[in-house]
């Protein structure tokens, strides 16, 4: 659910005009970072078009990072097909990706450790690509984003899918809504509070979704009136619902402690917001949890927040009713460029459908070809 790797992979054969004579991919690993993040560099073994792509990847919580060094290689594996780095090579493009120097909120480290896998590559090959871009999928959007934003002079373009590039703090605000909400309207169903989770619920996941979803079946009233409230994209269809609700409160289970501690303290705070759609809403507003956000915190999320001055392409992909990482992020960011007068470096594609990173293989082949083919890419 929470793995918001795209089928980039699939995509990218149909990029066969861009070299012939190409083979599988040749591939080596190892680790870089001081050891602390562990890289894949993948070459053609035939014909190189002296491309390289580098992925980021989306959000690994530190329970999965801990119990398993290699979770985020999972984003690279396709259901019952070949391997995202096997179909980038064979058509004549160098891969590389890399898993970050921590887990969980890694944004400013994966920006780092992606860019880092140049000169990996460099050192690896003895050859300098020709044009290299930046792509990523959710958390590794942004990561893509802020590269891009940091780092023109080495990159060619990017591809940002479904991240969290146009209001860092707002994204933060959004989860937590989500839970103080469903506290509400669901009590005691998750303990404690939403800026507090117990090890024993990350430990338990399995069981508490069970038993949310349970109750959200239950009660069909209560959840149009969360939906409503925490302004939840649910798409077209109401059935949407419990795996909306469910996929945000997962953020707030797995990646709330991590970023309280990355951020130097809780980032959440609701304490001037006046929730409305609701059956009761000067109730809603008088019971609902209420938190402040730690000074500390809001100052370091500033390092986490996108510009707008593009100096080379980006592309954005993002569906209508995304419910981890809503549509406006990506509208907002293009506000952002517009104001930094850079609107001719980006191209949207917007998708009207319902999902997290939920596109088809001609919507990101589409998004890719632009990239690639775009006149400020050379």
């Amino acid at each position: 659910m929470h793995y918001s790797w795209i089928r980039l992979s699939v995509c990218l054969s149909s990029l066969l005009w861009l070299a012939s004579g190409a083979a599988w991919a040749a591939c080596e690993e190892g680790t870089h970072r001081e050891g602390k993040a562990r890289y894949i560099i993948c070459r053609p073994s035939g014909l190189w078009n002296g491309g390289l792509i580098l992925y980021a990847h989306g959000y690994v919580s530190v329970p999965e990072g801990t119990a398993d060094p290699n979770a985020w290689k999972k984003q690279l594996a396709l259901p019952g097909g070949p391997s995202l780095p096997d179909l980038v090579t064979q058509y004549g493009f160098a891969f590389a990706a890399s898993s970050y120097t921590k887990d969980g909120l890694a944004v400013l480290q994966g920006v780092e450790d992606t860019m880092d896998l140049i000169r990996v590559f460099k050192s690896l090959t003895g050859a300098t690509p020709s044009r290299v871009f930046v792509t990523g999928v959710s958390e590794g959007g942004l990561i893509a984003v802020k590269a891009l934003e940091q780092y023109p002079g080495a990159l060619n373009g990017g591809l940002a899918a479904c991240g969290p590039i146009g209001d860092f703090p707002r994204q933060i605000n959004y989860f937590g809504d989500v839970r103080v909400l469903f506290d509400y309207f669901f009590p005691n169903v998750l303990p404690p509070t939403a800026i507090s989770i117990p090890a024993s619920l990350i430990s338990q996941w399995p069981a508490a979704a069970l038993l949310i979803g349970q109750q959200l079946q239950a009660n069909p009233l209560k959840v149009a009136q969360l939906v409503s409230t925490a302004n939840i994209p649910i798409g077209l269809s109401s059935a949407n619902a419990g795996d909306a609700l469910l996929s945000a409160l997962w953020y707030n289970v797995f990646a709330t402690n991590d970023a309280n501690s990355t951020l130097g303290g809780n980032p959440f705070d609701n304490n001037p917001r006046w929730y409305s759609g609701s059956l009761n809403d000067w109730l809603l507003n008088l019971r609902v949890a209420r938190f402040d956000a730690a000074a500390a915190a809001l100052v370091e999320m500033g390092k986490y927040q996108t510009t707008g001055n593009l100096r080379r392409p980006l592309i954005t992909l993002h569906t209508s009713w995304d419910p981890v990482v809503p549509a406006w992020q990506e509208s907002t960011y293009a506000k952002k460029v517009a104001a930094a007068g850079k609107s001719h470096l980006l191209v949207r594609y917007p998708v009207p459908r319902y999902g997290h990173c939920a596109f088809n293989e001609g919507e990101v082949l589409v998004a890719l070809l632009t990239m690639v083919l775009h006149p400020y890419s050379f």
